[in-house]
């Protein structure tokens, strides 16, 4: 009976100690959800919208002022080429006017020259005709006919000259007034040309003057939109405050579910501990009530052997509290169980001690040999934050110099245009990936991989020229780099590679089928099947062929 309450009593406390222990865990584990589900949910949404605030307005103003700013730079560039059109063409223009005044200053000069000379050499003709007269009168009153002759036959001669001369003078004169004709219809031709000039001249003037003010329109609001990072800065700075508050609110609600954990983590070994200690209170009601069962029916039999001999009349003594079968038993089984135990524990070993040592002393080398390790692997860290260090340093100095002679390359080699390079993905250079932005003549600024195929190769020769220019290389192999180039990016392409031999030194060696490409190198390689399943390897010196063929 004192087992069976001292049971009922130990399951009535452990009962009640789970029920207190589930009530405490339920009470801390929802207060502590809850507050911490709130402060939680505060912080996250205050820090989602103070950042979806900061990002949008800094992202609006910048599109912004970036679209702006290529709308000025493209209006800017076409009054510049319309200016420099009207320029060119009124400069044409005035050097036609001013060549075919000259031309027609000349002609009358020589007009005027030509009419003297026909005057001239018509006063001679006359002389001429005089003097054969006279000659001819000579003649006949003098006797002598072989001076008579002579003198005439020396008039004729002067008649002769004078005339071919006044019919070289005549057609000089027609071929003269010919040309002045000429330049007479092209300077009333030049007239009409030299007022669309002028009307052109006037109107690049109104586009300017309008370029002009559109101009100082987009620099007022560049400038605008360059103030407008301060206002985002102020509003991101209070973005942060709020967030901060938002950190801080959730530190706290984190701190308070730390606590409610630690308190539910004690309810929970409480619990434990109780579950513990019912079960082990339940064991030992069972033990004692088989051994009741097994006393009270050890009793039952001695009894029933005591009244067999005995007789059912004799008072049957009361059962002694120290002695029995139980206990016999019990000292029994103890007696078997300590035998065994030391059966189990084998013969002694006499080298425990020199093994205890060793063990220890296997221990400390372990221990030291952590240590050092540990060491090291600080030391590792170290060096490899060092090296990261500097691979950073060098990695944005070369990256600034690929991109300072890739941008210059890019607009070399399209004639025109603007490219760039762009680390994206992260913020640190030795993670980030690489992005080319380029923008050819008259097309919009997109990504690499919106290009064409032709504007793709051109984009990736520049970027390899320039990655070439910052680090040259004694040997570089190019690759039907010109496949997809039609003939004018050829010759840009084959340009561009003469000049990078003679600034960086580098040997290129260039596989390609394009004609062009092959006119320009200094040598070339092939390989020819002469024979059936014989090839041949040729080499042609172009130079040293262009000689031969100069002295031929």
């Amino acid at each position: 009976q004192r087992a069976a309450a001292a049971i009922s009593d130990a399951e009535l406390i452990a009962k009640s100690a789970i029920a207190q222990a589930d009530l405490d865990e339920s009470t801390a584990r929802a207060s502590a959800e809850t507050e911490g589900r709130a402060a939680t949910a505060a912080a996250e949404a205050a820090e989602v919208v103070a950042r979806a605030q900061a990002d949008d307005m800094e992202a609006e103003a910048a599109i912004q002022a970036q679209s702006r700013e290529y709308a000025a730079a493209e209006a800017e560039r076409v009054a510049r080429e319309t200016r420099s059109a009207a320029q060119s063409e009124a400069s044409r223009a005035r050097a036609t006017a001013t060549q075919m005044d000259a031309q027609s200053a000349a002609a009358a000069a020589s007009e005027a020259g030509l009419a003297a000379q026909q005057s001239r050499l018509g006063a001679e003709l006359a002389e001429a005709g005089i003097a054969l007269a006279n000659a001819e009168t000579e003649a006949a009153t003098l006797g002598d006919p072989e001076a008579a002759r002579a003198a005439l036959a020396t008039a004729r001669t002067l008649l002769a000259a004078a005339r071919t001369a006044e019919r070289d003078a005549a057609a000089n004169r027609d071929a003269l007034l010919r040309d002045a004709a000429a330049r007479t219809a092209r300077l009333a031709s030049i007239g009409p040309e030299r007022e669309i000039v002028a009307a052109r001249l006037r109107d690049a003037g109104f586009r300017r003057t309008d370029l002009h003010a559109r101009r100082a329109q987009s620099e007022a609001e560049i400038t605008a939109l360059r103030e407008a990072p301060l206002h985002l800065e102020a509003q991101r700075i209070a973005a942060g405050q709020t967030l901060a508050e938002a950190e801080a609110l959730h530190a706290a609600a984190a701190a308070l579910m730390s606590s409610a954990e630690a308190a539910f983590r004690d309810a929970d070994r409480t619990a434990r501990a109780a579950e513990q200690s019912l079960s082990t209170a339940r064991e030992a009601s069972v033990r004692a009530e088989g051994a009741v069962h097994q006393a009270n029916a050890a009793w039952g039999v001695v009894a029933e052997r005591i009244l067999e001999r005995l007789g059912s009349a004799h008072d049957l003594p009361p059962p002694p509290a120290d002695l029995g079968p139980d206990a016999e038993d019990r000292f029994r089984r103890r007696h078997e169980r300590l035998l065994k135990e030391r059966e189990e524990m084998g013969p002694v070993n006499l080298r425990a001690e020199i093994e205890a040592n060793a063990l220890e002393e296997q221990i400390a080398t372990i221990t030291r040999e952590r240590e050092e390790i540990a060491t090291a692997i600080a030391k590792l860290r170290g060096s490899i934050g060092h090296l990261n260090r500097e691979g950073r340093e060098r990695l944005t100095a070369v990256f600034a110099q690929v991109d300072t002679q890739f941008q210059a390359l890019f607009a070399r080699m399209f004639g025109g245009g603007r490219a760039h390079l762009a680390l994206v993905g992260s913020d640190d250079p030795l993670t980030a990936g690489l992005e080319i932005y380029a923008q050819p003549p008259g097309k919009k600024l997109a990504a690499l991989s919106l290009l064409s195929g032709g504007e793709q190769a051109l984009t990736a020769l520049s970027l390899i020229f320039a990655v070439f220019r910052c680090n040259p290389a004694p040997i570089c192999v190019l690759d039907e780099v010109d496949a997809p180039l039609d003939d004018a990016n050829v010759e840009r392409f084959c340009t561009l590679l003469e000049d990078m031999v003679q600034d960086t030194g580098t040997r290129f060696l260039v596989v390609t089928h394009h004609a062009l490409t092959m006119a320009r190198m200094d040598r070339l390689y092939g390989v020819t099947m002469q024979e059936r399943g014989v090839s041949r390897v040729l080499s042609v010196d172009l130079q040293r062929a262009a000689e031969m063929v100069e002295a031929g």
